[in-house]
């Protein structure tokens, strides 16, 4: 997931560009110390000299965190209203065993769902809806279905 969306959001590559994504980032909130299997800051809001530092302070855009029998209760009884109280403006919940991806974006303070998206060929989940994923592949290249 991190690569189909480094290349046109981080790296400008059939994109937009304007990201910084990255796989498990280090994120320090005060006390709370999380690392979200991927998070994205617009570009704008993590100054150059932020990108060098061990962890992070500044919340992201944006996270997205992937199940596993180990962590789901964690991330959603935890991490979840962490990242709102933190104002990250977008979510994704992405079970790759059951193929879905389940987006949310934070109104006023609550997550707000935007919807799930399964076995789309071109998927458009804010806020990288600029450009489409190809879900169905990816799920086969985890090995998990297909």
């Amino acid at each position: 997931m991190g690569a189909d969306l480094g290349s046109p959001f981080g790296r400008g590559r059939g994109g937009p560009g304007g990201w910084y994504i990255l796989d498990e980032p280090e994120l320090h909130f005060d006390a709370d110390i999380v690392v979200p299997d991927l998070a994205g800051w617009r570009a704008e809001r993590l100054p150059a000299d932020a990108r060098k530092q061990a962890f992070f302070s500044i919340a992201p855009d944006w996270v997205a965190e992937i199940a596993s029998p180990a962590t789901t209760q964690r991330d959603r009884l935890l991490k979840v209203p962490l990242y709102a109280a933190r104002g990250v403006a977008h979510l994704w919940l992405i079970e790759p065993v059951d193929a879905r991806v389940e987006a949310y974006k934070l109104v006023d303070s609550r997550w707000s769902w935007l919807g799930t998206w399964a076995e789309e060929r071109e998927a458009r989940i804010p806020p990288f809806d600029a450009v489409p994923l190809d879900l169905v592949a990816l799920w086969e290249w985890t090995g998990l279905r297909g």
